[in-house]
């Protein structure tokens, strides 16, 4: 679809939204649906996290010290100036890292407990990077765009978790996103995070990048596979926080829609793709969530 169609494509589904208000929120048909399903998916997004006070770092317009933060989410910013980068990331990490899951993030994680204790499946897909769904509890959680205390080598490829705080000496006290505390000097190459993988007994020292799918990047095959995977299981789906005409939850919920899926939207306001599925909760997911999760039979 090119951008001139896209972008018709758009406009024609807000018309439809406008002029056909939802009527099939029902919850009550949408916990009968998913107290007899056998494999549940979740995807989630930033609505979800933003309840949680997280910032939406990638979206459109978003800065740090005045500069718009999809210019610092790429790989040629990461080339030129991997310190300035870098200390993006350390103020994302410290972020982060002061929040906490919100009541959607522990609807979510008690569903995949009840579900897994029947001997059912219960997975979430998740374009988020903050960890919020592990830190609520959750295990099957697959991660889309990466994750902000995950680290990869540039020169050996090792990834690997890390939460040190700071990542790296240099970085303690960096990271500000006011200006006039922004120090002086900008951090030396050297002294930037480095890979400890161990290869044939040596440290390997390479550059270390957040472990993070930038602007300009692709999912990782291995990634989008496993997401198919799970999709290809599904017999109900949620999509929280997250909009059903973004690549690739547009694709994957286009899919299950096309094979009769059923498909419930949970989100503050309406979205392109709105119309084209079978359930719209309109809310916040920490208030709806609840509501279809919570004293649910399985049958």
């Amino acid at each position: 679809m090119d951008r001139l169609t896209c972008r018709f494509w758009m406009k024609k589904t807000f018309a439809i939204n406008l002029q056909f208000p939802k009527d099939y929120s029902n919850i009550s048909d949408f916990r009968s649906v998913l107290s007899k399903s056998h494999n549940v998916l979740a995807f989630t997004g930033a609505g979800i996290s933003a309840e949680s006070h997280v910032p939406t770092f990638r979206r459109s317009g978003e800065s740090w010290r005045n500069v718009h933060t999809q210019d610092l989410a790429t790989p040629d910013a990461f080339h030129s100036n991997p310190g300035l980068v870098w200390e993006f990331y350390h103020y994302c990490r410290e972020v982060v890292r002061s929040r906490c899951p919100n009541a959607g993030h522990l609807a979510l994680t008690h569903a995949e407990k009840q579900y897994t204790e029947c001997g059912r499946s219960f997975f979430i897909i998740t374009q988020n990077v903050d960890g919020l769904h592990a830190k609520a509890g959750c295990v099957n959680v697959l991660e889309l765009h990466g994750n902000l205390y995950k680290t990869q080598c540039l020169e050996c490829n090792d990834i690997r978790v890390n939460f040190d705080k700071p990542i790296c000496a240099a970085l303690l006290g960096r990271g500000s996103p006011i200006i006039e505390n922004i120090p002086c000097k900008p951090i030396p190459l050297s002294q930037l995070p480095r890979c400890q993988n161990r290869i044939n007994n040596n440290i390997c020292g390479g550059l270390l990048r957040p472990h993070v799918v930038w602007f300009g990047e692709n999912l990782e095959p291995h990634i989008l596979s496993k997401a198919g995977e799970i999709v290809q299981k599904a017999d109900v789906c949620l999509v929280v926080g997250a909009s059903s005409a973004v690549y690739p939850v547009a694709s994957f919920t286009r899919s299950l829609a096309n094979r009769g899926i059923p498909v419930a939207e949970i989100n503050v306001e309406v979205t392109p793709a709105t119309h084209l599925l079978q359930y719209h909760f309109q809310g916040k997911s920490g208030d709806v969530l609840p509501k279809l999760f919570d004293s649910l039979t399985l049958t």
